[in-house]
């Protein structure tokens, strides 16, 4: 008896594309077969030539709630995310508020969460000056691992750390073998030049240069090599550091790295002056160095793609004045990860499976779910996307789900139409439509 079975020709496996079968049951992938089995099977579907990929996962999306519910919150980022065949995110600690740093206030974000969420959950913890102490009350209410910056969060209740704080708490979150993210840019070292006008793309971006990822990165190989941690740098935007990367690899350091959809997708050159929605940090950066991304991406030493979804309100945003000085650093993005990324990706003839490693088997490792998701395999979770890698859209305002529908890929047309997305073997997206709602949990360790 099986609750499931998927029929398709295109089912994307760790071994490949192939033809079959998925079957399905109590939320959990049984077989995988040629054809139907003689079997009783309670609900039937034929995608036919539609993409059967594992549902994605994003550990780096910025919810905000409780306290900032304003600028997203867990209701509508998570009916994003299953709009975008996404099926697990992981919550970075810093924009909630209380921000995530000590136990209580997990046991607050966590209470927000319940019953607000159409997919799966986890959380970061936050690494600040002084709250070493909470780092294993942390660990204990089950955060996957924690985040840290080496420059202003833009949240005062989240300072950034210094290498002293760093040398505190880095042993304990290595004792437990979990991962450090770490938002890698050193603004003390390089002094950038004037902004004449706060509208121009090409101060900001001269305004945050390169080598304060590259030097900030360089610490963090140090610190890594120094004490065995795992050490994840977020949003690579620095082609400049893919050497020193590589090296600290060849090493056998665990350093692993992610970039986001936006710096694969634009290029500075491109991007015109007053535009906020495109501000993030590090910021988009010129075509050279985003192809040298590319490339590091297709060599594995850069490990998979995450949107980084930064939402804010439009008046935080700028969106009136054009202020890219003021403006909040963030890009809205969640339920557009997928064609984003396939858009960009099939310029380059770049093929399915590669976004199945990218988008679902390489970002389940970094917290630790690498035995239950991101695979189309046996006793894997049945976390599905549905997709059309041949069909285009335009993105759209009214089809966004995002609180706040200010993103700078609106009226792009992108490639990669999300059918359907399943969730433990239910189906919670279909074609606009959510069939059921609430069925997300919270995970831990």
């Amino acid at each position: 008896m099986f609750d499931l079975a998927i029929s398709g020709r295109n089912i994307c496996t760790p071994e490949g594309m192939r033809e079959g079968v998925v079957l399905v049951h109590k939320g959990i992938i049984v077989d995988i077969l040629p054809n139907l089995p003689a079997a009783a099977i309670s609900t039937e579907i034929d995608i036919g030539e539609l993409v059967l990929m594992p549902g994605i996962i994003d550990p780096h999306v910025h919810i905000n709630e409780p306290g900032r519910t304003d600028w997203e919150g867990f209701e509508t980022a998570t009916r994003s995310a299953a709009a975008g065949g996404i099926t697990t995110l992981v919550e970075m600690p810093l924009n909630a508020d209380p921000v995530t740093i000590t136990a209580d206030a997990f046991d607050k974000k966590a209470a927000a969460a319940e019953g607000q969420l159409h997919v799966n959950c986890g959380f970061w913890g936050g690494v600040v000056p002084a709250n070493t102490p909470e780092l294993e009350k942390l660990i204990s209410k089950g955060v996957l691992g924690f985040k840290a910056f080496l420059t202003h969060s833009g949240i005062d209740e989240f300072p950034n750390v210094t290498g002293s704080d760093l040398h505190q708490s880095i042993p304990i979150i290595a004792r437990h073998h979990l991962p450090l993210l770490v938002h890698a840019e050193l603004t003390t070292n390089v002094q950038p030049p004037p902004v004449n006008n706060p509208q121009s793309y090409k101060s900001y971006l001269l305004s945050r240069p390169r080598q304060w990822e590259d030097d900030a990165i360089a610490l963090m190989i140090r610190l890594c090599e120094q004490y065995q941690c795992r050490v994840h740098i977020v949003h690579l935007s620095s082609a400049g550091s893919i050497e020193q990367i590589k090296q600290a690899r060849q090493k056998g350091l665990p350093v692993t790295v992610e970039t986001a959809q936006h710096y694969l997708y634009f290029n500075a050159e491109e991007i015109p002056d007053a535009q906020t929605a495109f501000k993030c940090a590090p910021p988009i950066r010129e075509k050279e160095n985003n192809e040298q991304l590319w490339q590091a991406l297709q060599e594995d030493t850069i490990d998979f793609v995450a949107t980084d979804h930064s939402p804010a309100p439009p008046a935080m945003k700028e969106i009136s004045s054009g202020n890219l000085m003021k403006a909040w650093g963030g890009i809205a993005s969640l339920q557009l990860a997928l064609p984003v990324l396939w858009t960009a990706a099939r310029k380059r003839n770049i093929p399915v499976t590669r976004m199945a490693q990218w988008l679902c088997e390489k970002p389940a490792l970094l917290p630790g779910l690498q035995k239950s998701k991101g695979r189309i395999a046996k006793g894997f979770d049945a976390d599905f996307v549905v997709w059309d890698p041949n069909k285009q859209f335009r993105v759209t305002a009214e089809a966004l789900h995002h609180k706040h529908k200010i993103t700078p890929y609106m009226n792009q047309e992108l490639y990669g139409v999300v059918e359907q997305t399943w969730l433990a073997g239910q189906l919670i997206f279909e074609r606009g439509r959510f069939p059921v709602l609430n069925k997300g949990k919270i995970i831990t360790p």
